[in-house]
Formats: C-alpha cells, sequence, structure tokens
C-alpha cells in the first residue's frame, strides 16, 4: 500500500514560496524555523531532489522545485478552502480575512475604522493590503477588494458604495504665475503631474454637464504610483493634478490647493467592494462586508460604534 503525499511537506513548501523566506513561513504558520526547514528538507528526501538553492542571504527554486510550485500552491489553497467552508458553517465569524485596498485611501479611511470592526469581531483577524495596483484577487488569495474606479464588466461580484469626486487641482501661487485653465484644452500649456494608475494615465478625459466631451494629452516633471505622493509638488506650486476627493480634501478646504475648470470634471469613478463570485461566503468575510459597506457606504457612518442599531 502506497503511502499518503506528505501533504505538511507540501503545504509548508508552497507557503515557503508565497513568502519567500524559512523565517517568513515559520513566523505565518505559528511554527518553529527549524520545523519549517525540517518540512522541506524530509519532501527533498522523499522527492529525491533539491527544491531550493540556499544561501544565507538567498532563496531561489531549483528545476525541480519550480515543477512542485503550481501544485502544491493549488494543494494549500484547496486545503485552506476546505477549512473555509467548515468555519463558514460556524456561527461565530472567526478567522483571517484577506483584504486588498488602495494606498491612500487605505490610510485615510480604511484603517481608522478596522478597530471598531475588530472590537466588534474580536475572533477575525484582517489582513489589510495597501497597493494602488489592481491584484488578482483569486489568483492571490483575497477575500474582498475595495477598488476606486469605473469598474469593467468582470467575473467579480461588485458593490457600489458611494461616488468619488475628482478635480483638477493646483497651488494658488501656481495659480497666479500660470494662469488659471477653465477648459481642458488649455492644460495642454500647463505643467500636468501624473498618476499612473488612472484608468487612462496618458489621457486626461473631461465631460460637462451638456455631456460634451474634451480630453488633453498631460505632461509635466513628475508621475508617481501613488497619488499622495503629489501632494508636496502641488502645494510647491510645480504643477496641476488630477486628484479624488478623499486625498485632497483638507488641502482644498484649508487653502493650500484650489480647484480649477469647474464647468469639466473628469468621468464619474465610484468606490466599489468587489468579491470572487460564488459562495456561500465565511461568516467572518461576511462580517467584514457588511461593516465596510455600513462604514463607507453613500449613507456614512451612524453617531455609535459599529454594529449600527436596527434600521
Amino acid at each position: 500500500m502506497s503511502k499518503l503525499p506528505d501533504l505538511e511537506g507540501l503545504a509548508i513548501f508552497a507557503k515557503v514560496v508565497e513568502l519567500r523566506s524559512f523565517a517568513g513561513a515559520a513566523e505565518d504558520l505559528g511554527l518553529s524555523k527549524a520545523t519549517v526547514s525540517k518540512a522541506v528538507t524530509r519532501l527533498e528526501t522523499r522527492l529525491g531532489a533539491r527544491l531550493f538553492n540556499r544561501t544565507s542571504r538567498r532563496l531561489a527554486l531549483t528545476d525541480a522545485g519550480q515543477g512542485l510550485v503550481e501544485p502544491a500552491t493549488r494543494m494549500l489553497a484547496q486545503g485552506e478552502d476546505a477549512e473555509n467552508a467548515a468555519m463558514a458553517q460556524s456561527a461565530a465569524p472567526r478567522g483571517l480575512v484577506r483584504l486588498a485596498v488602495p494606498m491612500s485611501f487605505g490610510l485615510s479611511d480604511v484603517a481608522p475604522i478596522l478597530p471598531d470592526f475588530l472590537a466588534a469581531y474580536p475572533e477575525v483577524s484582517v489582513d489589510l493590503h495597501l497597493s494602488d495596483a489592481t491584484v488578482d484577487l483569486v489568483g492571490m488569495g483575497f477575500d474582498a477588494a475595495l477598488r476606486i474606479a469605473a469598474l469593467p464588466d468582470s467575473s467579480l461580484v461588485a458593490r457600489r458604495l458611494r461616488p468619488v469626486k475628482r478635480y483638477v487641482v493646483g497651488a494658488p501661487s501656481y495659480l497666479e504665475r500660470r494662469g488659471r485653465p477653465t477648459h481642458p484644452g488649455h492644460l495642454a500649456e500647463h505643467s500636468c503631474l501624473g498618476y499612473a494608475y488612472l484608468p487612462t494615465p496618458d489621457a486626461w478625459r473631461f465631460v460637462n454637464a451638456a455631456g460634451e466631451e474634451a480630453s488633453v494629452r498631460p505632461a509635466g516633471p513628475l508621475r508617481v504610483n501613488n497619488a499622495d505622493a503629489l501632494m508636496p509638488a502641488l502645494i510647491a506650486g510645480v504643477g496641476l493634478a488630477v486628484m479624488p476627493d478623499f486625498i485632497a480634501r483638507e488641502a482644498l478646504a484649508d487653502g493650500r490647493l484650489e480647484a480649477v475648470m469647474p464647468d469639466w470634471t473628469p468621468p464619474p469613478i465610484a468606490l466599489h467592494l468587489v468579491m470572487p463570485a460564488g459562495g456561500p461566503r465565511p461568516a467572518r468575510v461576511e462580517a467584514l462586508t457588511a461593516f465596510l459597506t455600513w462604514a463607507l457606504g453613500a449613507k456614512g457612518r451612524g453617531p455609535t460604534g459599529y454594529p449600527p442599531g436596527p434600521a
């Protein structure tokens, strides 16, 4: 009778590959580094091939290891899914929820409200991933994400939470020096600061109340992959930029920045909660998504802590 596969060794191997570190895998799994190392060595002995080339500073997969990554990662994900499905039957939400959020919005709007959620659900933990890049929810194992965009059709389940306003903004010093544009065509004569993750970063598009559309190809001395990084240059009078309200609102309120072209606005976008299709979802995921909908939705948060009272 053949032996059962070394499921533990394969799972630990997949975690080492995911985190690119024996120590990181040990910390993530709550094991000692020696236990992780022994599990990988045991798997290598069983397979008769080295899986990693290891030095004190570098960890690299061998050809044999590379060939094992996909099936081991799939096995780990399936095992986690099986446990998650079982945990979903529990009435009390518990376990880890992986949430992907744009960095600036995560820092300004999501991180401050998470203490209320964690207090309401002490058996739930949140792995908050902050990045402006659009992550592959299914491929990277996320339970949900917040996205600020005009979402294209996709296989994901999307829930619109609230509109997000955007403005063309600049410092008073810049506007006094270079003038105030009133039409998108005027922006061709201005220093425009770019954000790499705009829907069309090489073309700023606008629409007015009559439904007329206009676009311009922005040019300027700075382009970033996080919009908060534009704020020092904007306030210093380096140029103009398209900025969302959750980043620019304080500077607009205190006069460090001013909005221009009030008759023209970028195409509408909104804050969405997106999740992989399928179900049922674990209770912990349902709890967090309900909380985010309540806390970040168009109606805003209630006057007291979470959860809200009956309607």
